[in-house]
């Protein structure tokens, strides 16, 4: 039996890496994907067009202009002489962020009142506008406590000190490829695997497979061992570039990351194995891919926390094994982790391909009858 399978699993491969179409699904995508995703994709804000009306021109002023020029987040594209022009900048998306110094803002800094500054943020996009107002926020308060310990005023009486864990310097970035890594994986895994049974079928092959002495579980194993090798070989390049690359840390147990992506890729390679046995076509199983991808990438917290989602659709993700093996994978590059410390989210991947393998070996059975 096992030389069987072995003759079957090395059919695939050739049969995969021969073709020009299957080389390109593995090889050329998932690098272009990497490198586009890890650089678009980004909550970061560099380069925010910004203008500023300044009705107090003095040297605490232009002290304060300074710090917003001075950071990288903000690039100034209008010195405003009056407020007439505010709204038509903001309108026509000139500027995403307008600061309004009042004509009373050295007089109160020196009376050592609360001198008003105001921050006009164009709101259309809720997610920018807030990281907009916190870069401010930021320069602001550094600009007050400056002010205070070279002026000789009391400084604030509350300060926020704060000291990101794990990602000191918050950068999106690495929070979003470790995440690239797993749904990079899923989808190459689930088009090779689902288009392999509809493949055999379209080119008029897999007749031929079932007079062979292969049993219907020899030939389930024959085509998705392969999508095992081809998942792990493709992840393992991710990773390489995620941390070579892209400068993520990889800071946990490489057991770890292992053994959660071994039983990740089981997981999807029957979800890819059961399209496969209910497409006749190539054509069918690709649909059947992508409807599948798009549900799971939404319900997986790559993008948008899980916890931000409505009851009945947070149990609808305890199905879907991307949301488990993002939290392994993203706990392992950036959190340190060990296998001891993900053991929930390991057994849940367990139970879900213990769960899709059976369902796949089912269908497949159904459809060879």
């Amino acid at each position: 039996m096992a030389r069987r399978v072995l003759a079957l699993i090395l059919k695939e491969l050739l049969a995969v890496l021969r073709d020009a179409k299957s080389r390109m699904v593995l090889i050329g995508p998932p690098l272009i994907q990497l490198v586009v995703f890890s650089y678009a994709a980004t909550f970061d804000l560099n380069h925010v067009p910004l203008a500023i009306y300044d009705q107090d021109p003095s040297q605490a002023s232009r002290a304060l202009i300074a710090r917003f020029q001075g950071a990288p987040a903000f690039r100034l594209v209008a010195v405003l002489r009056s407020g007439e022009r505010i709204d038509r900048l903001v309108d026509a998306g000139t500027v995403a962020m307008v600061l309004v110094i009042d004509r009373r803002f050295t007089r109160d800094l020196l009376a050592r009142r609360p001198a008003p500054v105001q921050v006009i943020v164009d709101g259309r996009n809720s997610n920018t506008a807030l990281v907009i107002s916190g870069y401010a926020n930021t320069i602001l308060s550094d600009f007050a406590l400056s002010w205070a310990a070279t002026h000789g005023a009391p400084p604030p009486p509350a300060v926020l000190d704060v000291r990101a864990r794990y990602n000191p310097t918050l950068r999106s970035r690495w929070f979003i490829v470790p995440g690239i890594v797993a749904l990079l994986t899923q989808v190459v895994v689930l088009l090779v695997v689902g288009l392999s049974v509809a493949r055999e079928r379209e080119t008029g092959t897999f007749d031929q497979l079932l007079v062979t002495p292969l049993r219907p579980l020899d030939i389930l194993l024959g085509k998705g061992l392969p999508g095992l090798l081809i998942g792990l070989l493709e992840a393992s390049v991710i990773v390489a570039a995620a941390t070579l690359w892209f400068g993520v840390p990889l800071r946990g147990s490489l057991a770890a990351l292992y053994l959660g992506l071994a039983l990740f890729i089981a997981a999807v390679v029957g979800i890819g194995l059961s399209i496969s046995s209910l497409a006749a076509t190539q054509q069918q199983a690709l649909l059947g891919a992508f409807l599948f991808m798009v549900p799971s990438i939404i319900l997986s917290g790559f993008a948008t926390p899980i916890a931000n989602m409505p009851p009945a659709i947070q149990d609808l993700t305890l199905l879907n094994p991307l949301r488990y093996f993002l939290v392994i994978v993203r706990a392992v590059f950036l959190q340190g982790a060990q296998v001891a410390a993900l053991g929930g989210q390991l057994l849940a991947l367990a139970g879900i391909a213990g769960l899709t393998l059976p369902l796949a070996a089912w269908l497949f059975r159904k459809r060879t009858v």
